[in-house]
């Protein structure tokens, strides 16, 4: 007999230990009388190898594993940035850019140094980088993409969704908030970058923010 769902409960446990991300989730499910926890509350689980092709297989993967070995609903995400110059990375290896245990700096760094090798070997006249007010360069046009699922240990159900924003790459950061990529994301329509923005205006703009209204409207009647 197939197991009553778990996601009437009162609690999902978000598959993440980044502490920002934490804090998106938890402003997003207050809207559904949801509590937010993560694997920050629950040390026992080991770091989960996120070996997929895509962002939707590593999500997948890390609600999976989280939410069989805890017994309750794990929601995971898998984000990250597409940047056209680099052919689509860092793409799934956004976290571990600059190599395991990278930090957001490390990762920004080594973005930065790759864009900055393509342009010293492309000519003048093929670099269209138009200064931005404060004289910054525009690199490369770029995508941020999330990819959600939320999975029920009891029925072995997924619920998922994904989002896309789309925007430019700066040689510089512009900015003090968000995590990340944020600083050097920067929004054409907004004349501002990612990480100039309030919660609230990142949460109507951004790839989780958008993945996460696709998700929310699943889950109200659970």
């Amino acid at each position: 007999m197939t197991k009553p769902s778990l996601l009437s409960q009162n609690v999902i446990v978000i598959a993440t230990k980044n502490a920002g991300k934490v804090k998106e989730f938890a402003h997003a499910l207050q809207k559904l009388g949801k509590e937010a926890a993560s694997l920050l509350d629950y040390p026992q689980i080991p770091d989960i190898v996120e070996d997929g092709l895509t962002f939707a297989d590593n999500a997948r993967i890390k609600a999976k594993t989280a939410g069989d070995a805890l017994g309750v609903p794990v929601l995971a995400d898998d984000s990250g940035l597409r940047v056209e110059a680099l052919n689509g990375e860092p793409g799934v290896y956004s976290a571990r850019y600059a190599g395991e245990g990278a930090t957001d700096a490390d990762n920004n760094a080594k973005l930065l140094r790759e864009l900055a090798r393509l342009q010293m070997n492309a000519a003048d006249s093929a670099r269209p980088n138009p200064d931005l007010p404060d004289g910054s360069l525009i690199l490369s046009r770029a995508q941020f993409v999330c990819a959600l699922a939320l999975y029920d240990p009891a029925t072995g159900m997924f619920i998922e969704a994904e989002g896309t924003v789309d925007g430019m790459i700066t040689d510089r950061p512009h900015g003090a908030g968000g995590f990340g990529y944020d600083p050097l994301f920067w929004l054409p329509g907004l004349n501002r970058g990612m990480a100039e923005l309030s919660k609230e205006e990142k949460q109507q703009i951004s790839h989780r923010g958008e993945a996460l209204r696709k998700l929310l409207p699943q889950l109200e009647h659970l």
